[in-house]
């Protein structure tokens, strides 16, 4: 294939919290730059995932998912990440959950229309359909009155519709060279990727609320030989919450130290030592410098 005829761009992915946003990220670049779980806003930051074929160079913008009714500082520099990653790309992707369209869907949408970007509509989860017959109207009335280039129903967890999602996209590209290297898969640090995964920890492991007032921060990250040595601190609101982290007989944290070096090791094909300790900084989540502190940068 000629150099002109090579397509790359940058993609933003958009849509409400926990509609798979990070799961298709990753499932493209066949790698874990975002973490997932269950529970909604799990992605804080604008984290970039770069996907390199033969036939052009895809990099998706993943995004906080775009939500309203949060009123604290972090909510707001949420939503200022998912709308400021539309600011220099090339197309947009709207994600939705198969047989849900809400307000959040919507408003999502809203925020994609005013830009004027080219747009696609990725339809996710549509393994967990029980009647297929359900999906063509679906669809229909999902597009219906609303403009897009090319609608994909897909299921990055299983990945399905993958191949035709990467090609469409693709089609819709400017022709350009590469924009990044070849063997550059993320444009964040090897700090910032393990802070991530211990904070995927706390928000598997912990209650339904407690994992909104934890962030984690890498106080040290040393390479010893095969050896990834690593210090991390967990920072909480309140002293109660930090007792909830450490557990009894710091059994808690333990167990989320555990389950954070499995993680790190697989990630990145090393041994890890993980220390972890609890901290509190009072309402950091509503403090705009202690934000800042914690590398929450629009």
């Amino acid at each position: 294939m000629s150099e002109a005829q090579h397509r790359a761009g940058l993609v933003a992915i958009i849509g409400r919290p926990n509609v798979g946003k990070s799961t298709l990220v990753n499932a493209m670049v066949g790698y874990k730059v975002s973490i997932v779980s269950p529970k909604a806003q799990t992605t804080r930051h604008r984290i970039l995932g770069i996907d390199t074929s033969a036939a052009g160079q895809i990099a998706f913008v993943d995004t906080p998912g775009l939500h309203g009714g949060g009123k604290r500082a972090i909510n707001r520099y949420m939503n200022r990440a998912a709308r400021g990653a539309l600011a220099d790309v090339a197309l947009g992707v709207l994600v939705i959950e198969a047989g849900t369209w809400g307000e959040d869907d919507e408003a999502a949408f809203r925020v994609l229309a005013e830009t004027g970007l080219p747009r696609v509509l990725v339809i996710n989860k549509v393994d967990r359909v029980r009647d297929k017959e359900t999906l063509l109207p679906f669809i229909a009335g999902v597009t219906q009155g609303r403009d897009f280039a090319a609608v994909f129903p897909l299921s990055a967890e299983k990945g399905v519709g993958l191949a035709d999602f990467r090609r469409g996209l693709l089609q819709l590209l400017p022709e350009s060279p590469a924009l990044f290297g070849e063997d550059e898969i993320t444009d964040r640090s090897e700090r910032f990727l393990v802070a991530e995964l211990i904070r995927e920890q706390l928000l598997r492991q912990l209650g339904a609320e407690l994992p909104y007032a934890t962030t984690v921060t890498i106080d040290a990250f040393a390479e010893e030989g095969q050896l990834l040595r690593i210090a991390a601190t967990i920072h909480v609101e309140r002293e109660g919450q930090k007792a909830i982290v450490i557990g009894s007989g710091g059994s808690r944290i333990k167990a989320i130290g555990q389950g954070a070096r499995i993680a790190i090791e697989q990630q990145f094909e090393r041994k890890v030592f993980l220390e972890l300790w609890c901290k509190v900084r009072a309402a950091w989540a509503d403090d705009e410098a202690a934000l800042r502190g914690f590398g929450y940068v629009s």
